[in-house]
């Protein structure tokens, strides 16, 4: 082990983002020797692309709202398949998430009074969203990075993880290169809290960044661990469509959540077809869904969206509560929101799907193993409500830093893994350098999202499934072929490379989980299965994948039975 840096940590969280931030800042705080590992730099975590609000039922502006609406807006907008424990302990947990954070040093837009100011969102009954104009996730990272730097947390930026390292079935430590030298290190430890964010770069159209390649579930699934629900890929409604350079960058829910109205060619409010009730305010699988399909009728604006509009609203009061997206359209498309509609079309937002986990401590199925945020599945079932992934990633991302440091605590001393298992992963690493093929992982990523976004998209089939699932052994052969030029210091192509071998993996578990649920429901749409199995088969299973032998295994386990007294309140307007 001489050839490879070698740290030694009670707990590593992998990747920095606000759940990677909160589980990090808990297991240091119950003493557990903890580093923070991201591939980007701190600070550059997709967290702050997260601008409308972070839901908490403090009742600030609504008095009415509670912990039992808030769970119960949960389950509805998940259309039943969620974990109802994680779902019970996320409304009961985010108002004291959300303190904790003020008390850290947040600071919210608020009330007359004083208080935490809130607003209103799609799919939530009151106004719930606590926010920081719309630039709330920003206000989150920064309060959290500031905490755990003060805290002593150890921090490792640059450095891609490419494998979990393995002792007698435990997960033991992590194997991965600085981006910056392409020299190789070794992080041993008792347990491992995975937080890497989602999978967005895998399609054409996406708000995600560049740090989104599925990297925390194929490593999860390689270990051995199981994924649930990866059926369920959320289209955000609204995202810039033009110009092309900008296309998929999101434009925060904050807009309608603020009286914007969504309006197709002809000038119509086109929401009263689809939800007359929620209108603009609707779920965003429906919201999503109705863009698509006033596009594809015809009624689309001219780079195939619709109109997005707030410019009824006075514009001093528009760029307070909507800095952010005021420059961002003025800077990149050179439209002014005070006075002109915004162009939008659904873009690759968010997984509801992720690493099976135990609700109260994030232990994944592989002993060692803990996750938290949008790469652990079960909290948002079928469609995630917006805001809830803020508040998600705090009360989470905390019992996952308690569970693992608890977990480190309790199996002693580290234990050892094969040297042979770093050789055969350094091996697979390298190879691009060795190749003398025409075609290179750029090349692949290119047709990967052009299959994705065309098969596997907003609207599915099982022809289309069949035809992306078809062609993934010939793009796994492709890709152990692919060329990769010059050394190892500074390559994005080879950084590449290894992102593709994580996209390709949960790709096929993403195509193969939705040809399996034949049903419509939520953010997994199949046209020739339009109707939802309301209270039959397909509402009690939860999809769940596995990998073995270098083969991608999928089933379907029981969903988890939510308590009587529960159910009752879900029933009671359901």
């Amino acid at each position: 082990m001489a050839e490879y840096q070698t740290h030694e940590y009670d707990v590593i969280v992998i990747g920095a983002g606000g759940a990677g931030l909160r589980a990090a800042i808990e297991s240091s705080a119950m003493g557990a020797k903890t580093a923070l590992v991201c591939k980007s730099l701190l600070g550059k975590a997709h967290t702050v692309m997260a601008e409308g609000g972070m839901a908490a039922a403090l009742a600030n502006v609504d008095k009415a709202d509670n912990w039992q609406t808030h769970f119960r807006d949960t389950v509805l907008g998940g259309k039943y398949m969620g974990n109802w424990r994680m779902q019970q302990l996320h409304a009961q947990e985010s108002p004291e998430r959300a303190l904790e954070l003020e008390r850290w040093g947040a600071v919210f837009d608020r009330t007359p009074e004083g208080k935490i100011n809130q607003r209103a969102f799609g799919g939530h009954t009151w106004k719930r969203l606590a926010h920081v104009g719309d630039r709330t996730g920003l206000e989150m990272i920064r309060t959290l990075q500031d905490k755990g730097v003060h805290q002593g947390i150890d921090v490792f930026m640059e450095c891609t993880i490419v494998e979990l390292l393995k002792d007698s079935g435990r997960v033991v430590g992590a194997f991965g290169y600085w981006r910056e030298t392409g020299k190789f290190v070794v992080f041993k430890a008792k347990a491992v809290v995975m937080a890497t964010g989602g999978i967005g770069k895998m399609f054409r159209v996406t708000s995600n960044s560049w740090e989104y390649t599925a990297d925390g579930h194929a490593l999860a699934l390689r270990a051995g661990a199981e994924l649930i629900d990866m059926e369920f890929v959320q289209f955000h409604p609204t995202g810039m469509v033009w110009p092309p350079g900008v296309k998929g960058i999101l434009v925060t829910e904050a807009v309608r959540g603020e009286g914007g109205l969504l309006k197709n060619s002809q000038g119509e409010r086109f929401m009263e077809r689809y939800d007359p009730k929620r209108m603009e305010l609707s779920t965003r699988d429906q919201v999503a869904k109705a863009i698509y399909t006033e596009v594809k009728e015809g009624r689309g604006t001219p780079h195939g969206g619709v109109w997005l509009d707030i410019s009824h609203k006075d514009a001093e009061y528009i760029k307070k509560k909507l800095p952010s997206m005021y420059h961002q359209f003025k800077d990149l498309a050179d439209v002014d929101i005070t006075t002109s509609p915004m162009e939008i079309g659904p873009t690759m937002h968010y997984i509801m799907g992720g690493i099976r986990v135990v609700p109260e401590s994030g232990a994944a199925t592989v002993p060692g193993l803990f996750a938290c945020g949008e790469c652990s599945g079960g909290m948002h079932g079928g469609n995630r409500l917006g805001g809830n992934s803020l508040s998600d990633l705090l009360v989470f991302g905390k019992r996952a830093g308690e569970g693992a440091a608890l977990f480190a605590r309790d199996n002693g001393a580290h234990v050892g893994f094969d040297d042979a298992q770093i050789k055969r992963t350094e091996q697979d690493v390298l190879r691009p350098f060795e190749s003398r093929a025409s075609h290179t992982p750029y090349d692949l990523h290119f047709e990967l999202q052009d299959l994705m976004q065309d098969n596997v998209g907003i609207m599915r089939t099982g022809d289309d499934l069949k035809t992306a699932i078809a062609v993934f052994p010939a793009f796994n052969e492709k890709l152990r072929g692919a060329r990769v030029e010059g050394s190892r210091m500074f390559n994005p192509g080879w950084h590449l490379a290894w992102d593709m071998v994580n996209m390709l993996l949960i790709a096929e578990v993403v195509a193969r989980a939705a040809l399996q649920r034949e049903e419509s429901r939520g953010a997994h749409t199949r046209l020739d299965f339009p109707k939802t199995d309301s209270g039959g088969y397909w509402e009690t299973v939860n999809s769940c994948a596995t990998y073995e032998d270098g083969r991608v295994g999928m089933g379907l386990i029981p969903k988890p039975v939510m308590p009587a007294e529960l159910k009752a309140l879900v029933d009671a307007t359901a």
